[in-house]
Parts: structure tokens; sequence; C-alpha cells
């Protein structure tokens, strides 16, 4: 009888931790990035009444009999499956689809989560409601570095993209058969400075099969450049080499090949110039790879960093800390550190949230299967006092 006591006491503490994990997980049904856990019951050590005996002398062998002494907890196992999205339409609210762990600076210490309700703060720190800083890999001249540290990804207000220089003007294309007089083209060109230079290309016949090429340019202290473009009787053309040097030294090519001198439409017209003025930072966007993409006033983008994940060999030896963050333990394994899309690590949905992956239905009848265990084990316990009672009032 006191087995049996003892026995139910135990049931009722499991089942209570069962009713406090329940609890749990449904009081964060609309926590972002929350994970639903479950109890794992085992029983206890078992009291040998007999032990096994093997056949022999025209006995057959006996089976050990053996009463149990209880249940105990064997674990609360955390379930990482992928909660739902939710759109809020807000640039740096992030959500991991598939696998993965956001990496953060809280101080010193390295911890993780799939919350992705972030925020820049007053320096440019991209960072989540507690103030830990999201990390990531710096970029140089728009390409991430992932053989740098991770910092602090950072995107400060005001930020400008020096100019860069023009060096090419494609123009190309068909000039109709037969076309003469003069073709007038212009395009838009940069110094080192920034400064804007127009260049006026102009193609005059030359009465026989070609076109002399003359380059002018809108900025005084340039010099004017000369060249020419002739056909042959299939269409195809020989550029002489046309060039046009700034005052700063700035030196632009015009590129004429690919013009051809062929019947039928004349699709001849700038196809391309590079270089840009200086812009100052305007908006950002966020790619499914992680890259943090500044957009400028010149209409020019530039990679400032790239959002850094991590992965577990075991997700479920991480230890949860609060705020919806866990902890690396000696069981979960070290992080394996990289980019969105690499190495089984998902990728990352911008202005999407991932909620809970709480399933009301399944915790509703876990409250039951917790409520009616309870139950039955208190009843366990009132039934082994009634027999000891019993017991007691045979002395009467």
């Amino acid at each position: 009888m006191l087995r049996s006591l003892f026995s139910g006491i135990t049931g009722l503490r499991a089942h209570q931790t069962m009713m406090d994990v329940v609890g749990n997980n449904i009081a964060n049904v609309n926590t972002t990035g929350f994970k639903s856990s479950s109890t794992i019951f085992e029983d206890t050590l078992s009291q040998m009444v007999r032990a096994a005996a093997a056949p022999g002398q025209g006995i057959g062998g006996l089976n050990p009999a053996q009463v149990g002494l209880g249940v105990q907890l064997g674990a609360i196992s955390t379930n990482f499956g992928q909660g739902s999205a939710q759109t809020t339409n807000k640039t740096s609210d992030l959500m991991i689809q598939g696998d993965g762990f956001f990496i953060m600076m809280k101080g010193n210490e390295e911890i993780y989560t799939r919350a992705g309700n972030f925020n820049f703060d007053t320096d440019g720190r991209l960072t989540n409601n507690q103030g830990f800083t999201v990390q990531g890999y710096p970029a140089t001249n728009g390409v991430p570095d992932l053989s740098k540290p991770l910092q602090d990804i950072t995107l400060p207000a005001g930020t400008t993209l020096p100019p860069r220089p023009s060096s090419t003007v494609a123009i190309n294309g068909n000039i109709a058969s037969g076309t003469t007089g003069t073709i007038t083209r212009s395009a838009t060109t940069y110094d080192v400075l920034g400064g804007e230079h127009v260049l006026t290309v102009t193609m005059t016949y030359n009465g026989t099969n070609g076109f002399d090429v003359d380059v002018a340019d809108s900025a005084p202290g340039s010099s004017t450049a000369q060249g020419s473009i002739t056909f042959d009787n299939t269409g195809a053309a020989t550029i002489a080499p046309t060039q046009v040097t700034f005052a700063d030294g700035t030196i632009v090519d015009i590129d004429l090949a690919g013009t051809t001198n062929f019947g039928g439409p004349a699709s001849f017209d700038v196809k391309s110039a590079d270089g840009y003025s200086s812009g100052s930072l305007e908006q950002y966007k966020i790619a499914p790879d992680g890259s943090v993409v500044g957009v400028f006033s010149n209409g020019q983008k530039l990679t400032m960093a790239q959002v850094a994940l991590a992965n577990f060999n075991n997700p479920g030896g991480l230890e949860k800390i609060g705020n919806t963050a866990f902890r690396a333990t000696t069981n979960s394994g070290l992080p394996q550190r990289g980019i969105a899309a690499t190495g089984g690590r998902g990728t990352l949905i911008s202005g999407t949230l991932e909620m809970s992956n709480v399933d009301l239905a399944a915790e509703f009848t876990n409250l039951i299967i917790a409520q009616r265990g309870f139950q039955a084990n208190s009843r366990v316990v009132t039934s082994s006092d009634e027999m000891l009672q019993d017991l007691v009032n045979l002395k009467r």
C-alpha cells in the first residue's frame, strides 16, 4: 500500500509538470518565434518480487515479477517545426523559411533566436526589442566579406555613396541602310568628383560608306573627340577609337561596337553609360539571402552588409534563456555560422514574422490528458489512504 501511495505521488508530480508545460505553450500561442515543448514520461525503478529462473528438472522457466515504483519526467523536448507566417510589411521584420537561427549579441554573449522583429536604433544598428544586436558580415564595395568576423549590422542614416567616374558609353544598334545627314545622340557621364558631363555624339554622313564621329562635352575644359565608322558591303563596321578626356583627367571611351548598316528599322541609340554622382541613403531592402541593400538618391543600389544565420547539429540541445532566445550547450553542438540558403540554412523573408508553432487543438487535448492523469493519480492516493485506514481500524 505504501508503494502505491508513493507511486500516486510521483504521478501527481509528473502530471503537474505536464500541466505547467501545456500552460506555458498556450500562454505563448501568439509569441513571435516561440517553439512549443512537450513532456516525455518514463517509469522509475521497479522492486523485484521474484527473479527470473531458467527451466530445468522438469520445471518450466519463470519470468521476473516486479512492482513499479512510479513515474518520472524523462525529458521536456522542444518542437522546432516551422511556425506560420504573419505579414507585417515592415522591411526590418525578418522570417527564416527553413532551418537556422538569427545570431545576436547580448553584451559579450552570443545568443540565438527565431524571432525576427527587429528595428534600427539611433546608431543605425539592427536590434531586437531588448536591444540585442543582430550579427552579420560587413561588405566592402558592395561585396560581403564572409572571411571577416561577425559584427553588428549597421545602416547609419545619412550614409553617402561616393561618386564613380564614367569610363565607357556604349552606343550601338542599326543605322538603316541609305541613311544620310546627321545623327545626334547624347549621354550623361560623370567625372571623379561626380560632376555631370553631357556628351553629345554627332555622326555626320561622309558621302561614301560611313560616318564621321564628333563628341563634344557640355562642361568647359574637356577635350573634344573625333573618330569614324565605316561600313563594308555586308553592313559590318570598322570603327576608329573615340575618347573624351575631362579636365580632371577622366577618360571616357565611346564604344560603337555592334553598330550595323543593314536595311530595315533603325535602332541606333545609347545603350549604357557607367558612372554616377554621389548619393545619400534613402531606403533599404533585405534580400532572401540576407543582403542589406541600400537604395541611394542617385538611383544606385549597394549591399551594405549581410545577415548571418547559425545552425546546430542538435537544436533540441539549446537552452532557453527567455526573450524567445537560446544559448548553445555542450549537447547542441557548436554553431555553424554562415549566410541564408547555404549549409542547410533557410532563406529570409523581409516584411514577415514567424509566429508561434503552438497547435492549440493538440494543447487542449494535452490539457485534458494532464487533468485526467492528475485526477487518476489523486484517486490512487485516496484509495491507498482508505486501505491504510481500514488496516488501522483492524485494532478496533
